[in-house]
């Protein structure tokens, strides 16, 4: 099984740790591309930053999309990497881009949110998210209530301090993370406690006994649960809310961003013609 791993952000710092734990998480067979977001913002904090990253990370996953349907080509243009992938990963809470980035390629697109929340949701009845800056918090609560589990959430804390460097949070704010989670427990009952966003990658293996509930880490959640969902063999979407785009004028796209909506299209249309033979 090989897995793209985006991280939506340009910092490399975060992309190293971003590895770091998926490479600790992936099950023995796993193969791991890891790749940064070619254009953004060093962290992702806002709504309106999200809806850029979301641009860059479609651009990297149609790199990784075959020219056409049934595992043809990838473009020229691609990574030497490039094909097949069987799945991706997001890697940034708030998964930005999800889910309409499920709509782009036949396999399975799966965002850390949604990972964490449904390890979250399958572990206890009541979650907290513990986030690095007050300004996200928002953000992280739409996430929530889109995924229809704003009954469950307990509360979403943060680190209310200016950030030194977004690929030292973990190491600046430890002591501040783990009281914050350790809050959550005793104040807001929480029953289990997401350690949110890709900067915090692999803090819930250090913080692991000392917070008296299980504790998620995003990263390894989305590797896990991508590999599950991979595993399943479900097959792709042809119809529904997670279909391909319909086919319309367009410009200005790049041309893996071009081929990889056309190849989403054309797999639509043939998928479509058979049914209609049947």
């Amino acid at each position: 099984m090989k897995l793209l791993v985006i991280n939506p952000n340009i910092s490399d710092d975060v992309t190293a740790l971003i590895e770091s734990e998926a490479l600790r998480s992936a099950s023995p067979g796993t193969e791991l591309v890891v790749r940064t977001a070619g254009h953004g913002v060093e962290y992702i904090e806002t709504r309106f930053e999200s809806l850029i990253a979301a641009g860059a990370v479609a651009e990297v996953i149609a790199e990784y999309t075959p020219e056409s349907s049934g595992g043809g080509a990838v473009s020229s243009a691609a990574p030497a990497d490039a094909a097949p992938i069987d799945g991706v990963v997001v890697a940034a809470f708030g998964d930005p881009g999800m889910p309409a980035l499920k709509e782009l390629t036949d396999v399975p697109v799966i965002g850390i949110t949604e990972a964490a929340l449904c390890a979250a949701a399958l572990q206890g009845h009541r979650f907290s998210i513990i986030a690095i800056s007050d300004r996200i918090r928002p953000w992280y609560l739409d996430c929530v209530e889109r995924f229809g589990l704003g009954g469950r959430l307990a509360s979403i804390r943060s680190i209310n301090e200016t950030l030194t460097g977004i690929g030292s949070v973990q190491q600046d704010f430890k002591e501040t993370l783990l009281a914050l989670s350790l809050q959550a427990v005793t104040e807001d009952g929480a029953d289990v406690v997401i350690l949110a966003g890709a900067p915090l990658a692999g803090l819930a293996r250090e913080l692991r006994g000392q917070i008296p509930v299980p504790v998620v880490d995003g990263i390894s959640a989305g590797i896990r649960m991508a590999e599950a969902v991979v595993g399943l063999q479900s097959g792709p979407h042809r119809a529904g809310a997670f279909a391909p785009p319909p086919v319309k004028a367009r410009k200005g796209l790049s041309e893996n961003l071009d081929a990889a909506l056309a190849a989403a299209q054309s797999a639509l249309t043939a998928s479509t013609s058979a049914a209609s033979k049947n």
